[in-house]
C-alpha cells in the first residue's frame, strides 16, 4: 500500500491502480508529477532536455520521461479530472516524443558510421514512422502497444567510408528504435511495439521504400490492409505528401467502394469467431458491442465513401462519427448513442489496464478486482457497473447489425421466377406468377428475364458479381409488382441492372441496401427520362441512401460555398474539378427529380431551382476558368454571363440547353484578347464531355452578329447592337433576359442597356404586324399537319399553345415598358400577365385564365418529357385552354 501522506489525486490512483503503488514505492519522488493542468508536449521535451541524450543514456531517459507523464495521467483520469479526450492524447503525446527522440539520435549514432543515407542524387534520405491505428488516430490507450511501420522515400548507399545501402541502413535504424522504445530494462519499457502490419508481416522486410510499399498496394494488398491504413500517420522523416499519394489510391477508392461492406463483414466474423472460440465475451474491445464494433462502423463508411468525400478521410473515431451524422450517414440517435458507448468502453478500458498496466481489454475474474474497477468508474457495485455496460454493449450491437447485416442472407420467394431454367414446364406456373402480380405482358417479362440469363454480359459476370444480380432480380420484380406500371418498372429496372452489372460496387449497394432498389423501381417506373439518367449516372445512386432526398427546402447558399471548397480541395487538377462540378450537379438535379416524381414541388418551384442550380454553377465555372488563365491583366474578371431562354426567364427544365451571351466592361487594352480566352475556357467547362458526363449543352448564338459576332462583346459595342443593329426577335429575346454569373457591376451595366432598349417607345402598329409575321412563319414550319389538327395539339407550336402567349407576353413588354417601366421586370409570364392586367392593357379575368392555361400548358409539357415524349396531346384534353389563349391572342393582336 502507497504511504498515507501521499497528495489525494495519488491516494485515488493507488487506490485503483497496483502498477501506480508498485512505481511509487521503486521511485517515490514520481508522486510530485501530480498537477492541475494536463500534460503538454513542451512537458515531454523539458523533461528529455534535462540531461544529455546518447546512445547509452536514451533507453533510461524514455523511460523515465514515461513513467513521469504516467503518474499525471493516471492520477488526474482516476480523481475525474481528465476527460477521455485527454488520458488518449497525453498518450499519444508520450508515444510521439519517444519515437521521434529514438529516431533522431540512433540516426545520429548510425550516421557518424555509416554516412547519411543519400539517394542517387545525393538527396539525404530519412526513415519515415507511421503511426499505425489507435497511435495514428491520437487515441492511444493507457497501457497500449504502438503499431509502426517504417518506409524510405528511396533506395541508394550512405556517403561514409564504411558505406551501406540505404535499405540496411534504415534496417539497423528501425532496429535500434524498437529496441529503444519496447526494451524491457530496470526502467520497465516505454511502449510495446507491434510491427505486423508492415507489407508481409512478420515474414517482410523491416522497412520498405516508397516504391516497394507502393508495388506491395498495387499487387498484394488485402482489404483489411485498407481498413489498418485509414488511421495512418507519419511521425517522422519528411516528403510526407508523397507517401500520401501512395497511400491515399490504396485506401480510398475512387468510386463509391459498397463492396468493401461484405469484406469488412467476414473480417468481423473472423474476429467473432476467434472471440467465441478463446471465450472473450467480456472483452469490452473484441466482443459484442465492443470498442471495435464502433470503429468498424465508422471506418466503413470512411472506406465506402472516403475516395469521393475527402472530409471523411480523418482519423479519430469520434470526429468521424460526427461527421457520418453531419452527412446523415448515421443517424443524430445512433451517433449519440455510439459516441457514448465509446467514452464508456474506453474509459473502462483504461480501469482495467490502470490494475497492472497490463494490455487487457477483458472484465476481471476475481471478485476483488471487479468491484475496484466498478469503484473507479463511480459505480456503487460490480452489478451496477455491468447493467450500464450491458446497455452501451446492446445499443452498439443493434447499430453494427444495422450497418452490416446481410439482407440478403436467406431465400426470396420470388427466386424461382429468376432461377426457372425457362423449360415447357415451368413457363405456364411462372408467367401465371407473374400475371397474378400484375404485370400485363407477363409473356414479355418472362422472356426479359430469360434473355438476361441467357445472354453474353450475364454469363460473363463474375461469380460474386452474379451472386449480387441473382440477389437482386427477383427483389426488383418483387418491387416493380407494386407499382402503377410495373412492366414499364420491371423493363427499365432491369436496364438499370444491366448497365451496372460489371461495376460490383453499385450491385453491392442495391444489394446492402434494399429500400434502395425500392426507390429505384418507384423512380424508373414514374419517368423513362429518369431511368435514363440513372443510367448515364449511376453514381446517384447511392443519393438515394439520403434520408433528406424528399426534403423540399434547399440551401444554395449552403451548396454554393460547400461547391466551392470541395473545388478549391483539388486544386489546381482541372480534370478532376470538371468532374466534380458534373457530379454535384447531377447530384442536385437528381435530388430535384425524385422530389418532383414524389409531387414534392410544382413546375414553376421546380424551375426557379433549377435555374438557381444552372447559375450557380455557371458562376463557379466562371471563377475556375479565370483561374486558369496563364494570363490575367485583374484578379478579378469585370465580365458576365448574360443568360437568355429557358434560364433567362426561370423556366429551365431538366434537360435544357443554356442560351447565354458573354460581355465585358474593361478598358484595358488586353481585356478584349483576355476575356475571348475565358469565354472559350468557360464554354468548354460548361459543356464537354468528361468521365463524369456534360453539365450543359450551350448556344452562343443570341450575341450581337449570331454565328458571325465576337465570342464576347464588350458593354459598349454591345448597347450600340441593341440600339442599332438588332433584330426585333433579339429585343424579344432580351425580355427573358438576365444577368447570371461574373461581376455585378457588369450585370447592373447590363441591366440598365436592356431596360433602355426595351423602354423605347414603338410603333405599335408595325410591332404587331411584325411579330404576327413571325408568328405565322412558325406556325408554318412547325403546327400540326392540317390532317391532324382535329384531334392532335402540340402544346408549344399550335395557334392557342405556349408560344402565342410569349408572343403575346413580348408584344406587351416592348409596346407598352416606355409607359410602364415594372414591364421590363424579368419576372416571368405568368407575373407579366398580372401587371398588364392591373395596367388595363388586357381583362383581368383573360390575364386570370391564360395564366393558369399556362400554368396547365407547362405542366402537361413537363410530364411529357418526363416520359420521353412530345408535346402532342389531344386537342378535346385542351379545348377550354386553347380557346381562353386564342382569345389573349385576338386581344392584344385583334382588337376591335
Amino acid at each position: 500500500m502507497p504511504p498515507a501522506n501521499l497528495p489525494d489525486p495519488v491516494q485515488v490512483g493507488c487506490r485503483y491502480s497496483r502498477h501506480l503503488q508498485r512505481l511509487l514505492q521503486a521511485r517515490p519522488a514520481l508522486a510530485d508529477q501530480t498537477a492541475d493542468v494536463p500534460l503538454t508536449r513542451a512537458e515531454l521535451d523539458d523533461w528529455l532536455a534535462e540531461e544529455p541524450l546518447t546512445e547509452d543514456s536514451l533507453k533510461s531517459a524514455l523511460r523515465r520521461m514515461k513513467q513521469r507523464a504516467y503518474v499525471r495521467i493516471c492520477t488526474r483520469d482516476l480523481a475525474c479530472d481528465a476527460s477521455l479526450a485527454e488520458v488518449t492524447e497525453a498518450m499519444t503525446l508520450i508515444a510521439e516524443v519517444a519515437v521521434e527522440t529514438a529516431t533522431r539520435v540512433s540516426h545520429a549514432a548510425l550516421a557518424a558510421r555509416y554516412g547519411e543515407p543519400r539517394n542517387a542524387a545525393g538527396v539525404a534520405q530519412r526513415l519515415i514512422v507511421i503511426g499505425m491505428g489507435k497511435l495514428g488516430g491520437r487515441e492511444l490507450n493507457v497501457s497500449s502497444d504502438i503499431d509502426l511501420i517504417f518506409v524510405y522515400p528511396e533506395d541508394g548507399e550512405t556517403d561514409g567510408e564504411r558505406s551501406i545501402s540505404n535499405f540496411e541502413f534504415f534496417t539497423r535504424l528501425g532496429k535500434q528504435l524498437i529496441a529503444a522504445i519496447s526494451e524491457v530494462t530496470n526502467d520497465g519499457q516505454v511502449f510495446r511495439v507491434d510491427m505486423r502490419l508492415r507489407p508481409n508481416g512478420d515474414s517482410g522486410p523491416l522497412v520498405c521504400s516508397f516504391d516497394m510499399l507502393e508495388n506491395y498496394f498495387v499487387t498484394q494488398g488485402r482489404e483489411w490492409e485498407r481498413y489498418a491504413w485509414i488511421k495512418a500517420r507519419p511521425m517522422t522523416g519528411t516528403r510526407h505528401d508523397e507517401l500520401e499519394n501512395i497511400r491515399r489510391p490504396f485506401v480510398f477508392r475512387k468510386y463509391l467502394d459498397f463492396g468493401t461492406i461484405n469484406a469488412m463483414r467476414d473480417l468481423h466474423a473472423q474476429i467473432r469467431r476467434e472471440v467465441a472460440k478463446k471465450d472473450m465475451a467480456d472483452n469490452v474491445k473484441l466482443g459484442p458491442g465492443g470498442i471495435r464494433e464502433i470503429e468498424f462502423i465508422a471506418q466503413v463508411f470512411q472506406l465506402i465513401r472516403g475516395g469521393r468525400d475527402r472530409s471523411l478521410q480523418i482519423k479519430p473515431t469520434l470526429q468521424v462519427l460526427k461527421l457520418l451524422a453531419a452527412k446523415s450517414q448515421l443517424s443524430r440517435d445512433a451517433e449519440s448513442e455510439l459516441a457514448t458507448a465509446y467514452d464508456f468502453l474506453r474509459r473502462l478500458e483504461h480501469r482495467l489496464q490502470y490494475l497492472d498496466d497490463a494490455q487487457t481489454h477483458s472484465l476481471p475474474g476475481k471478485v476483488e478486482d471487479r468491484e475496484l474497477v466498478a469503484q473507479a468508474m463511480g459505480f456503487g457495485s460490480f452489478e451496477a457497473l455491468a447493467m450500464e455496460l450491458d446497455d452501451h454493449r446492446q445499443n452498439v450491437a443493434r447499430h453494427f447489425e444495422a450497418v452490416f447485416a446481410d439482407p440478403n442472407d436467406h431465400n426470396h420467394k420470388l427466386d424461382g421466377i429468376w432461377h426457372d431454367d425457362g423449360g415447357d414446364e415451368s413457363q405456364a406456373p411462372r408467367l401465371a406468377s407473374l400475371a397474378g402480380m400484375g404485370f400485363r405482358d407477363a409473356p414479355a417479362a418472362a422472356a426479359r428475364l430469360a434473355g438476361i440469363r441467357s445472354g453474353s454480359r450475364y454469363q460473363q459476370l463474375s461469380d460474386a458479381a452474379r451472386g449480387r444480380f441473382d440477389a437482386l432480380v427477383p427483389r426488383l420484380i418483387e418491387a416493380a409488382a407494386a407499382l402503377a406500371d410495373p412492366d414499364a418498372a420491371l423493363s427499365r429496372g432491369l436496364d438499370l441492372l444491366e448497365a451496372v452489372s460489371r461495376r460490383a460496387a453499385y450491385l453491392a449497394l442495391l444489394q446492402q441496401y434494399p429500400q434502395a432498389l425500392t426507390k429505384v423501381a418507384q423512380i424508373v417506373g414514374s419517368s423513362s427520362w429518369a431511368a435514363s439518367y440513372l443510367n448515364r449516372h449511376p453514381v446517384l445512386l447511392d443519393e438515394l441512401l439520403d434520408p433528406r432526398l424528399l426534403e423540399a427546402e434547399h440551401d444554395w447558399a449552403a451548396f454554393r460555398a460547400q461547391l466551392a471548397h470541395t473545388l478549391d480541395e483539388v486544386e489546381p487538377d482541372t480534370e478532376r474539378q470538371m468532374d466534380l462540378l458534373r457530379e454535384a450537379h447531377h447530384a442536385q438535379v437528381f435530388r430535384l427529380l425524385t422530389q418532383d416524381l414524389s409531387g414534392l414541388l410544382t413546375v414553376e418551384h421546380l424551375a426557379d431551382h433549377l435555374s438557381e442550380l444552372a447559375d450557380i454553377m455557371v458562376d463557379r465555372a466562371l471563377i475556375l476558368a479565370w483561374r486558369k488563365l496563364l494570363k490575367r491583366h485583374v484578379d478579378t474578371p469585370r465580365f458576365a454571363v448574360i443568360s437568355y431562354g429557358k434560364l433567362g426567364g426561370k423556366e429551365l427544365g431538366y434537360a435544357s440547353d443554356l442560351d447565354i451571351v458573354f460581355l465585358f466592361d474593361d478598358p484595358a487594352p488586353e481585356a478584349a484578347e483576355n476575356y475571348s480566352r475565358l469565354a472559350t475556357r468557360l464554354n468548354t467547362w460548361l459543356s464537354a464531355q468528361t468521365p463524369a458526363g456534360q453539365l450543359f449543352e450551350t448556344d452562343l448564338r443570341l450575341r450581337p452578329n449570331g454565328d458571325s459576332g465576337l465570342v464576347v462583346s464588350s458593354m459598349e459595342a454591345f448597347r450600340k447592337y441593341q440600339l442599332e443593329s438588332a433584330w426585333l426577335w433579339e429585343h424579344q429575346a432580351l425580355t427573358r433576359a438576365r444577368f447570371t454569373a461574373g461581376d455585378p457591376a457588369v450585370g447592373a451595366a447590363f441591366e440598365a442597356i436592356r431596360c433602355e432598349v426595351l423602354t423605347r417607345k414603338r410603333d405599335l402598329a408595325k410591332l404587331r404586324e411584325e411579330i404576327m409575321a413571325m408568328r405565322k412563319k412558325m406556325l408554318d414550319a412547325h403546327a400540326t399537319k392540317m390532317d391532324e389538327r382535329d384531334t392532335i395539339f402540340n402544346l408549344k407550336h399550335d395557334a392557342g399553345g405556349l408560344i402565342d402567349v410569349e408572343f403575346a407576353v413580348q408584344y406587351l413588354v416592348l409596346g407598352y415598358s416606355w409607359q410602364y417601366c415594372e414591364l421590363t421586370e424579368n419576372k416571368g409570364n405568368i407575373a407579366l400577365l398580372a401587371m398588364a392586367a392591373r395596367r388595363g392593357l388586357i381583362p383581368v379575368d383573360l390575364a386570370d385564365a391564360v395564366r393558369d392555361a399556362y400554368r396547365d400548358y407547362r405542366r402537361m409539357q413537363h410530364a411529357a418529357r418526363l416520359n420521353d415524349q412530345t408535346s402532342r396531346v389531344a386537342k378535346a384534353d385542351v379545348a377550354e385552354r386553347v380557346v381562353v389563349v386564342r382569345r389573349l391572342w385576338k386581344a392584344v393582336f385583334n382588337p376591335d
